[in-house]
């Protein structure tokens, strides 16, 4: 599945929608973001938060497993999506 950068910064919100309603989930995310509440609200309306919310779904198998499950997709689609935001070789690989 490709995705255009609109397409992936729509997939980055409904896993951030997901990930309000998953609580641990919430609470790591905000830890390794270093984002408090209010700040997650006012990152919610700027488009690089779409990349930090893909980053940190690749970076557990267990979770990048779980959210692609409950989002009805292919876990490499998500890293599909994140390639789309950050251009190829952005994830430590090379574009083919």
């Amino acid at each position: 599945m490709a995705f255009s950068q609109e397409q992936a910064r729509d997939l980055a919100m409904q896993t951030l929608i997901l990930l309000v309603d998953r609580p641990e989930d919430l609470t790591q995310f905000m830890e390794a973001s270093g984002l408090r509440p209010a700040d997650l609200r006012d990152m919610a309306a700027r488009p690089d938060i779409a990349l930090y919310l893909l980053d940190f779904l690749v970076e557990d198998d267990a979770r990048i497993l779980s959210f692609a499950e409950a989002l009805d997709l292919r876990p490499q689609d998500i890293m599909t999506a994140r390639t789309a935001l950050a251009g190829p070789g952005s994830y430590g690989w090379e574009a083919d």
